[in-house]
């Protein structure tokens, strides 16, 4: 997908109730919401996050999942993905959440715009949400894991608006290339680019480049 390429929001999701998790309560039951939902740069108004440590802070303000990937695992699963089941904020069409580029930015709507920051890095309360045990490895092992977006500009989005690519940078290192095992080539191509990276990619790029050299 090229800028200016378009898809649309299958569902805004935000927390539906907390419950116990792996060790602390989660809120990763997210379920559509109706009507117009703020987004701050914290994230959108109505949700929350349990394990701040982990899961919030301005680079990943909002969770973004496509339904093409989740139309994967249903088939892979044989079980119905329901829109917010992963615990994702955004649930997406038309849009690759997995070969998104980091530092690429969408247009929500009118008037939001986000950045791919960074992939998701699953936890045991994935699999606890899905009752199959170490599920959060597979999910990881796949690279299908979605997207951490920060907000750039806030506003309102709902179910229905559309998502456009409004930039992609031409380091080409994608969501999918920064999970798991990581490249030292995708690494340079990163600092190289001299964009602007999430604190914990900046320095994991830092690590495996020193590692190499």
């Amino acid at each position: 997908m090229g800028k200016g390429d378009q898809g649309r929001l299958i569902a805004v999701n935000i927390v539906h109730e907390i419950r116990p998790g792996a060790g602390r309560h989660t809120a990763i039951d997210k379920r559509p919401a109706a009507g117009r939902i703020e987004v701050g740069t914290l994230g959108l108004s109505g949700d929350t996050q349990c394990d701040r440590r982990y899961h919030a802070g301005p680079d990943k303000a909002l969770y973004a999942y496509a339904t093409e990937d989740a139309a994967w695992w249903a088939k892979r699963l044989d079980r119905d993905i329901s829109p917010g089941l992963f615990g994702e904020n955004l649930t997406t069409e038309g849009i690759d959440c997995t070969h998104a580029f980091l530092g690429e930015r969408w247009r929500l709507g009118a008037d939001v715009v986000v950045e791919v920051r960074m992939p998701r890095s699953p936890c045991d309360n994935l699999s606890l949400r899905m009752g199959v045990p170490a599920f959060h490895k597979e999910f990881s092992r796949s690279r299908r894991v979605g997207a951490y977006l920060a907000v750039l500009v806030t506003g309102a989005v709902a179910a229905g608006d559309p998502v456009t690519i409004e930039h992609r940078p031409i380091h080409g290192v994608t969501v999918a290339n920064w999970v798991g095992r990581r490249n030292p080539e995708h690494a340079r191509r990163l600092l190289d680019s001299g964009d602007d990276l999430a604190p914990d990619v900046r320095r994991t790029a830092l690590r495996l480049v020193r590692q190499r050299s």
